[in-house]
């Protein structure tokens, strides 16, 4: 699988369980991702240049969106609704 792929869809998932708040501490983030704490944190890096406002909070154990925000990525046909979360959902 393409690499760029790989890492869109890595970062679909951490999305994914930042919504849920259900990501951890980085070490268990990292092993229910299968991958390095340190690749997480180059994947956390891209979505801040991307500008997610991700942080983790010591408070739920957990990194969430310190704002709303919707993340989406793939081409739809013109008129279709995209995949995209609800921007209003934290």
């Amino acid at each position: 699988m393409n690499i760029m792929l790989k890492q869109i869809q890595l970062i679909e998932r951490i999305d994914q369980l930042i919504r849920l708040q259900a990501t951890g501490s980085p070490i268990e983030l990292a092993a229910k991702l299968g991958i390095s704490k340190t690749k997480l944190y180059r994947t956390l890096c891209i979505m801040k240049e991307l500008d997610a406002p991700v942080e983790f909070d010591t408070l739920t154990q957990s990194f969430v969106y310190s704002e709303p925000v919707g993340f989406t990525f793939g081409f739809y046909k013109k008129g279709q609704k995209t995949n995209s979360i609800n921007p209003s959902m934290g």
